[in-house]
Formats: C-alpha cells, sequence, structure tokens
C-alpha cells in the first residue's frame, strides 16, 4: 500500500499563500470584454444606436463598455461613433437610452436642443477633430422646454430671464406646428427637431462633411412612455 502524502504545516501555509496570491492577481487583472469594431459609416453609427435602444426597450439592457479595461482603453483617447444632441430633460440619458457605455457617444444636452455658439463649436469639434460620422438630434415626447413655448406663443407672453432666450430659440417650430392638424405639442418637438437639423446644416463645417459623406445628420424623437426611439428625418 502507498504511504499517505502527509502536507507539513509550512507546506499548508506555502500553498495557501500561493492560492491566495493568484486570486489576488485574478481580481486585479483587467476583465476581458468584447472589442466592437469602428463603425463603417453614419449607416452603421445609427443601426448601432438603434440596436441598443431595441435592448432598451426590451429590457436586455447590457453594461457594455463599462468595464475597468475599458476606462484605461479611453485614457489614451476617445473615438466615439455618434453625436447625440439632445434635450437636457432628465428622463431622457442618451447612454441609458442607447444602452451604450464610456467613450460610445458625444453627447451635447441643452434645453429643447436649442443652439448656441458654444454648442454649435462642441458639434462641430466632434465632426472636425474625432471624425464622428452621424450627429443625432433627439426630441422627446412632452418635452417641457418646447410645452413652456407653446403657451407663450398662445398667451402672446414672455418667460423669466434667460428662459425666455429658450423660448425665442423654439419659437419657430411652435409656430410650423400651428399649421398642422392634430396635437399642438407634439407637432412643435417634431418641427423643433426638424428646424434644429436645418440649422446645423447651415455651418461651414457641418455642411462641408456632409456634402463629402462624411457625415448624416438626422433627427429622432424619443417616446417616454415606450422608450422607442423613432427616426423622424
Amino acid at each position: 500500500m502507498a504511504p499517505l502524502y502527509r502536507l507539513s504545516r509550512r507546506d499548508f501555509l506555502k500553498a495557501s499563500g500561493l492560492t491566495a496570491m493568484s486570486m489576488t492577481l485574478a481580481a486585479c487583472a483587467p476583465a476581458q470584454v468584447s472589442t466592437e469594431a469602428p463603425v463603417a459609416d453614419a449607416d452603421e453609427a445609427l443601426q448601432r444606436l438603434l440596436d441598443g435602444n431595441q435592448r432598451y426597450t426590451a429590457n436586455k439592457s447590457t453594461d457594455l463598455n463599462e468595464s475597468k479595461s475599458r476606462r484605461v482603453e479611453l485614457a489614451n483617447g476617445q473615438n466615439p461613433f455618434a453625436t447625440i444632441f439632445s434635450c437636457v430633460d432628465s428622463r431622457v440619458p442618451p447612454e441609458l437610452v442607447f444602452d451604450r457605455g464610456l467613450g460610445d457617444l458625444f453627447v451635447i444636452r441643452t434645453a429643447g436642443h436649442v443652439i448656441d455658439k458654444a454648442v454649435l463649436g462642441s458639434l462641430e469639434f466632434g465632426v472636425a477633430e474625432l471624425k464622428i460620422p452621424l450627429l443625432l438630434v433627439l426630441g422627446h415626447e412632452k418635452c417641457g422646454a418646447v410645452k413652456a413655448t407653446v403657451e407663450a406663443v398662445e398667451n402672446n407672453a414672455t418667460a423669466e430671464a434667460e428662459i425666455n432666450w429658450l423660448v425665442d430659440g423654439i419659437r419657430p417650430a411652435v409656430e410650423q406646428a400651428k399649421a398642422q392638424s392634430g396635437d399642438l405639442l407634439d407637432n412643435s418637438v417634431k418641427a423643433n427637431v426638424s428646424l434644429t437639423v436645418e440649422h446645423l446644416k447651415e455651418s461651414s463645417i457641418l455642411s462641408g462633411a456632409v456634402e463629402k459623406g462624411e457625415l448624416k445628420i438626422i433627427g429622432a424623437r424619443y417616446d417616454l412612455d415606450t422608450g422607442v426611439v423613432e427616426v423622424i428625418g
């Protein structure tokens, strides 16, 4: 009968120490994540957004690109595949709506996605420096800024302080929507998206990229009830 192997106290502690060290090193090692290939063009970027929104609305959101290794990777530079210009409404966070993580989206937000020089410069930077192929203007159902503008227009009123500057920025959309049948607020939201898209195309940097086929500027509407993002042109 073969002799039983007896593990000495010293051997046990040595083995235990190695095991603990291995576990520590494994815990400290960066998580392995699948690396997405860069998007080829604006159409692929849009599809990636819509796929993410479909996961979000199906309650199948992931933790895509939120790992420690992703943070380390991005310390060397960013390469977002889409710009989202949207409203500041707390119910419409683009990263959640599109199920995206760190470094994926270049996000600019103002109330009613009203444009000023800082916004335009930021959007132009995304195209000129980061070469982002898609700029998505995202409006949303029951937008408070648009609602305030509808009320101001209907009552021939002026909003307080700098809020009135926002109202003036949205006013052309409400005036346009007044000529349409249906819900004035929602029509105004959609008109505001379309007019914002057209306004952005007046930028020489953005329009130049559009003409070269390097950029697409698209409008969309987010539904608060369903979570669905609908492309509206």
